[in-house]
């Protein structure tokens, strides 16, 4: 079964400024995720017992998975700031060649002589 499918058949609950779903996560900044990812880790440490005989309960599972949810939703959050920063970079060096293309195009017009731009203006419908 898929984590997420699991989260919500489990209805899985964080603990944040009240109760909040695997849908507020999303909401949250990154530092809101790695104080409750911290949080998770703690009661994970609190719970983990390495032993023969220590058996995995429900409750050990579910806070696993939390643990694994917050992760991944950080990380996918992470992702997504990047690739709006690659955006972002790309938008700007664009406008960066524009500008370049539009100097140069000038300064092709300003090398023309009189009569090629004469002729150029007559095109446009211009008199002189």
């Amino acid at each position: 079964m898929n984590l997420f499918e699991e989260a919500i058949k489990g209805k899985y609950r964080f603990n944040y400024k009240g109760v909040i779903t695997i849908e507020d996560l999303y909401d949250l900044s990154l530092k809101d995720l790695d104080n409750i990812y911290k949080d998770l880790n703690k009661q994970f440490k609190k719970t983990d017992e390495e032993g023969l005989l220590f058996k995995k309960t429900s409750e050990d599972v579910e806070l696993d998975n939390k643990i694994k949810l917050v992760k991944y939703i950080f990380e996918e959050k992470i992702e997504e700031q990047k690739k709006m920063k690659k955006k972002f970079e790309d938008k700007e060096q664009a406008r960066i060649l524009d500008e370049i293309i539009y100097k140069k195009e000038q300064q092709n017009l300003e090398n023309m002589s009189i009569e090629e731009l004469k002729a150029m203006r007559k095109e446009l419908g211009g008199e002189n």
